[in-house]
């Protein structure tokens, strides 16, 4: 059994295009939005709170749709109809964020619309992976994904971090017409096969409410484990990705341009191990792989605390990026394979259920501890929660591979 690359490329297009929307989108609104509210004396918790509008979308509608996905089968496909639905919708609206950036109203409203389209067509991308791969080559495949993503990532921070000095336009601009162009590739390109699964689950459907219920409920506590996991150590990341820039320029002295490149070094880190993870994973189980990169990764972000010269922070992202990717490749297989037949689109709603609740309430909340305490609170907030995310994970026994020495 092997993996079909070349499918796996084209479906994480899709995931390339997130990344990249998501890079931009933090880097550059919570700048606008200080702009915007510099006279407030709590100018971090209140960016902090806005920021996390667009998540607030995502944790009530991505689930929703990750599951409404299951029970769908058009002409289109079973997650390509939402797909060709929200993704021309984010992609206009993002292009309006710089247009409208000087009101705040304005831009707090397309920046929601921009977000719930998001939501309508994330989870059933995701999803597409775990459709079309067998469990034994899902972590392989979620490397594939990850890597489209982690390109994503190195477009905005190299090639569109340096014109946004130029004119705040161009990211935006280069971000929406990608998507279009992306949009099209996959109508094109990819084909879902109908799945005698998808009756079963009409007949015995379980909404995101139920299925936590059941998952919190179940003696076997893994599945509940591994969410919890996920859930602080997107709130460790979140809290960084959040405020990353806007150290820079504040702690650092860097342009805002030049603080968005160095997050480069994580992603390009990223990029280049994602797929290898996947490998790894295969030869030492998710589970143990996973619980070397949140070592790694609290151990990185708590350095940054004393860091000063700048090498050094280039140096620190490189090596965060790699034992991010041993997390992040191998923690959706997992949930996946945790899900009962035919809810993959639910599971995967409730891996973004958490990672979205994390990043609604990291920003606020790192944001308070920033005001108080000041900005270089950052990195032990960060470092705390992937603390608390090792206690968890330690304690996940499921979501293995269902097939061992599976070649490919």
């Amino acid at each position: 059994m092997t993996l079909d690359y070349k499918k796996m490329f084209t479906v994480g297009l899709g995931f390339m295009v997130i990344t990249l929307f998501w890079s931009v989108y933090n880097s550059y609104l919570p700048l606008m939005l200080r702009d915007l509210l510099i006279e407030s004396r709590y100018t971090s918790l209140i960016v902090g709170a806005i920021m996390t509008l667009d998540n607030i979308a995502a944790i009530t509608l991505q689930p929703y749709f990750g599951a409404r996905s299951d029970l769908t089968w058009n002409r289109h496909g079973r997650r390509m109809p939402y797909i060709l639905l929200g993704m021309p919708i984010a992609a206009a609206f993002f292009l309006l964020v710089p247009v409208v950036r000087n009101n705040l109203t304005m831009l707090v409203g397309v920046v929601l619309v921009a977000n719930v389209a998001m939501s309508v067509f994330r989870a059933p991308t995701v999803a597409l992976m775990p459709d079309m791969t067998p469990s034994a080559l899902r972590s392989k495949a979620n490397g594939v994904i990850n890597f489209m993503g982690g390109l994503g990532a190195i477009v905005a921070y190299f090639v569109l971090a340096p014109l946004y000095d130029k004119s705040v336009y161009w990211p935006f601009l280069a971000t929406a017409l990608t998507m279009f162009g992306v949009l099209f590739l996959m109508k094109r390109f990819v084909r879902e096969t109908h799945s005698a699964d998808i009756e079963g689950v009409q007949s015995d459907r379980a909404g995101i409410v139920s299925s936590l219920r059941k998952v919190l409920a179940d003696p076997d506590k893994s599945t509940r484990n591994i969410l919890f996991a996920i859930f602080f150590w997107f709130i460790g990341w979140s809290a960084v990705d959040a405020f990353f820039t806007t150290y820079g320029v504040e702690v650092w002295g860097l342009e805002p341009g030049r603080a968005a490149f160095y997050l480069g070094f994580f992603s390009i880190s990223f990029l280049v191990f994602a797929i290898p993870s996947g490998f790894i994973a295969g030869r030492f189980g998710r589970r143990k792989t996973i619980k070397a990169g949140v070592i790694g990764m609290g151990l990185v972000l708590a350095s940054f605390t004393f860091v000063e010269p700048l090498i050094l922070v280039a140096g620190l992202l490189v090596v965060g990026g790699t034992f991010w990717a041993l997390v992040n490749i191998n923690s959706y297989p997992m949930v996946a394979d945790m899900a009962r037949e035919g809810q993959i689109g639910t599971y995967t709603g409730l891996y973004y259920f958490f990672s979205s609740l994390a990043a609604i309430l990291a920003p606020p909340v790192a944001g308070f501890f920033m005001d108080i305490l000041g900005l270089r609170a950052l990195f032990a907030f960060s470092t705390g929660a992937f603390v608390l995310a090792y206690m968890f994970v330690n304690r996940v026994h499921g979501g293995e591979s269902e097939s061992a020495g599976v070649l490919s």
